[in-house]
């Protein structure tokens, strides 16, 4: 993929930390050459969000003197004047790259869509046409609200993937050694949702956690819907296994249930994760394909488990 190849030396942190919209990727100093800048360290996570089979590629940045804290619970606290990159795209093709800023007064989420060598801002978003899998699709690249909506958390954006249980205990040991985390804690991880060494309900609970969780929690955006499919929920129910949905209409598909308990052809989350009709697809956001795969997986999971 590209990345922003007239950056200036250095990551420029007052951009990050203060009240400006940079127009362009290259602005924020985040790639020299074609190469991360200093602190610009890239991972990868164990489960990611599925974007209509595009390719991602993710870096943290944490400015000098500033380390990231393990504060529980998984989630890691970054500092202010972090950024969080991830440039999406397809084989031969670069997209657009979201930036995720930590500034005092909270995160800012900004779309930047690639035009040539730089990327330049879209707070509005923008749509591609693209071809995915012999499959003609308009990708979305989404506005600065929809980012909002994602990322919302009890009223607040908050990063979605970098978490600790979602990352290796070696990339943490990294960012350790390069004075960017305080420690690597030793927690729990999700699996990989692909790795056929796992069991197959904890893949499928990590592929909901990373793809659903993140609205569909306690203090989420969809806290209404009293589904919550995040890797720590406890209660069955709550996780869908026999629940009815609180409001049912056209998404429900005239399913009973959100999980039927060793029918998947009966459960309204796998009615919603294999449409793409805009009000019944789940996710609402971020995908205009069927993910093929993520299906196969949560149907296995249903089916395997016990009426």
């Amino acid at each position: 993929m590209l990345v922003a190849s007239a950056a200036p030396p250095g990551v420029n942190d007052a951009l990050i930390s203060g009240d400006t919209l940079p127009p362009k990727l290259s602005d924020f100093g985040f790639f020299t050459n074609g190469r991360p800048s200093a602190r610009v360290h890239p991972y990868t996570l164990n489960t990611p969000l599925f974007s209509d089979y595009a390719e991602k590629e993710r870096f943290i940045y944490v400015p000098a003197g500033k380390r990231i804290m393990y504060r529980g619970g998984g989630p890691l606290d970054f500092p202010v004047g972090s950024a969080l990159i991830k440039t999406f795209g397809y084989p031969g093709r670069t997209l657009e790259t979201r930036v995720l800023m930590r500034r005092a007064s909270g995160w800012v989420a900004l779309p930047y869509v690639w035009d040539g060598k730089d990327a330049e801002l879209r707070r509005g978003g923008t749509r591609i046409p693209v071809e995915v899998h012999g499959q003609q699709i308009s990708y979305a690249v989404p506005n600065q609200n929809q980012c909002k909506e994602c990322h919302q958390l009890s009223g607040a954006i908050e990063p979605i993937g970098p978490k600790a249980r979602n990352l290796s205990q070696s990339l943490l040991g990294d960012l350790v050694k390069a004075g960017m985390l305080d420690r690597a804690p030793a927690i729990a991880r999700l699996p990989h949702w692909d790795d056929p060494k796992a069991p197959v309900a904890a893949r499928a609970r990590a592929y909901l956690d990373v793809n659903c969780g993140h609205c569909h929690n306690r203090a989420g955006s969809a806290s209404n819907s009293g589904l919550y499919l995040t890797w720590e929920e406890a209660d069955p129910v709550a996780r869908g296994i026999g629940k009815t949905p609180v409001a049912a209409g056209r998404g429900s598909g005239g399913l009973d249930v959100a999980i039927a308990p060793g029918r998947p052809d009966l459960s309204i989350l796998l009615y919603r994760m294999k449409s793409t009709e805009p009000g019944v697809a789940m996710p609402e956001l971020g995908r205009a394909m069927v993910h093929t795969e993520g299906v196969a997986l949560v149907s296995d999971y249903i089916a395997g488990l016990k009426p």
